[in-house]
């Protein structure tokens, strides 16, 4: 299927590894103009660099902090001024750490805020020009899972991602008009290094992995690159009638009928 994305361009947070990666890897392949940025200069040129070669289609790096706003401007711009505008946002970041209510003071929650739902906010609204110009755009906002199901000890995550649910309805129903779409995708259990680092080191690798797969109805863990075909279909122009909803990529793992 020709997703009609070749020379649409892309700008990826969050994105010299993981899932991030996994995004603006599929988003090139289809042959869009990607800019990803990141905090860490060597290893986003990296990434850059690795995606170019595989694909052959243009990748930018651009280091920033996306909870600096001023960072986040420059950024836009500069995505904006090398590509010629944007199509296609893909919000994304790092999760908040895990701990139990209590154990959370007012700065964690604000630090939490800034991280996700400030950060996601603050990046849409900041390309709506260029979307809009352009007549019409892409923004898609990598959540998670705890917005469908119950996570233990993920109070911050599922607030603030919860928050950004809301936004992105909302969002949806004011940006239609313009042809904007605004979508969540909510993965469960993805196999980032992250996962790989958090695994039991008590048992080897492969059984850690079955262990951890064992309540998963398809009976494995996620692949980064079944997360960045959703992506790239959401941004493509065959997702266009596709606004306001979140998608779960689980493998099925989310009991919830709703």
């Amino acid at each position: 299927m020709d997703l009609k994305l070749k020379d649409k361009v892309a700008l990826v947070l969050a994105a010299s590894k993981g899932l991030g990666r996994a995004s603006a890897l599929a988003l090139s392949a289809e042959g869009a103009k990607v800019a990803i940025c990141s905090r860490n200069e060597d290893e986003l040129k990296k990434t850059a660099a690795e995606i170019h070669k595989e694909t052959g289609n243009p990748v930018i790096a651009i280091t920033a902090d996306v909870s600096d706003g001023e960072q986040v401007l420059s950024l836009i711009e500069r995505t904006a001024e090398t590509f010629g505008g944007i199509d296609i946002l893909v919000n994304n970041g790092g999760g908040p750490p895990f701990d139990k209510f209590e154990n959370f003071d007012d700065g964690a929650w604000q630090k939490a805020f800034e991280l996700t739902l400030l950060g996601f906010s603050r990046t849409s609204r900041d390309v709506l020009p260029y979307m809009k110009k352009a007549g019409g755009g892409r923004i898609i906002n990598i959540i998670s899972g705890s917005v469908k199901s119950v996570l233990n000890n993920a109070v911050l995550s599922t607030a603030m991602r919860m928050g950004v649910v809301g936004m992105a309805k909302l969002m949806a129903d004011e940006l239609g008009p313009y042809q904007i779409t605004v979508n969540n995708i909510a993965p469960g259990l993805i196999l980032t290094d992250r996962v790989k680092e958090v695994l039991p080191k008590d048992v080897g690798h492969e059984q850690a992995l079955k262990e951890r797969a064992k309540t998963i109805p398809v009976g494995r863990i996620g692949k980064p690159e079944e997360l960045g075909a959703l992506v790239a279909f959401l941004a493509s122009e065959q997702a266009a009638y596709i606004s306001g909803t979140t998608i779960q990529i689980d493998g099925g793992s989310t009991r919830g009928i709703l």
